[in-house]
């Protein structure tokens, strides 16, 4: 069975090289590719996939906020998370978000394939340091008796927190996501006060710090 795959980065030459390793198998076929989060969930929705190979860092949505609303949407999908970023905290907040592994670009030539076959097996694929941080926290934890630390805001406010670090004007993010501009400005002193923020340009900061858009 060849498994159907959707591709979203923003870079079109990171997609053509990714396109062109998964291309070459026999097993895997790229049947759509998306410029941002919220057009590989519209693409998604019509085309479909079995698979969805998601950037993190991407305008409008990021990876990991298009993986939240995908596996809620699209329970049957598989996900896995291509990045930058060898980084504990976007590893463990791709598990949360429902993402099957999570592949290095700079090592994507040789374990993205294995990956994909890896999550339509329904196993996880992790690479070495992944592991040695599961491993790392689950003993952390085990040896305070705690969970995972609550996020500091909520996924609503994560969203408009990046678009306001975009320069979306709060008319505008409204109408990307369908509220009033009174809730997005309420949403947006939320996040001041619970940040410990003063304006648009600490949010920014806040946001590229926090890998939500690119510097």
């Amino acid at each position: 069975m060849t498994v159907r795959i959707l591709l979203a980065d923003d870079h079109a030459l990171v997609r053509r090289g990714v396109r062109m390793i998964l291309d070459n198998e026999p097993d895997l076929e790229v049947v759509g590719e998306a410029g941002d989060g919220a057009e590989a969930i519209s693409m998604a929705r019509r085309e479909k996939p079995d698979l969805a190979i998601l950037d993190i860092a991407m305008p409008r949505l990021t990876g990991l906020q298009a993986a939240r609303e995908l596996s809620r949407l699209l329970p049957d999908l598989r996900i896995l998370m291509l990045t930058m970023y060898d980084n504990e905290q976007y590893f463990f907040e791709a598990l949360k978000a429902g993402a099957s592994g999570y592949v290095l670009k700079s090592v994507a030539d040789r374990d993205l394939v294995e990956a994909c076959r890896s999550a339509m097996r329904g196993e996880p694929f992790l690479y070495p340091g992944a592991v040695n941080s599961l491993i790392r926290n689950y003993l952390d934890r085990a040896g305070e008796g705690g969970g995972l630390p609550a996020k500091a805001i909520t996924d609503r406010e994560e969203e408009i927190l990046k678009l306001v670090a975009e320069g979306h004007s709060s008319k505008e993010i409204a109408d990307m996501l369908v509220i009033s501009v009174k809730t997005v400005e309420r949403h947006r002193a939320n996040l001041l006060q619970k940040l410990g923020l003063r304006d648009r340009l600490e949010l920014t900061r806040y946001a590229i710090r926090a890998g939500l858009v690119e510097p």
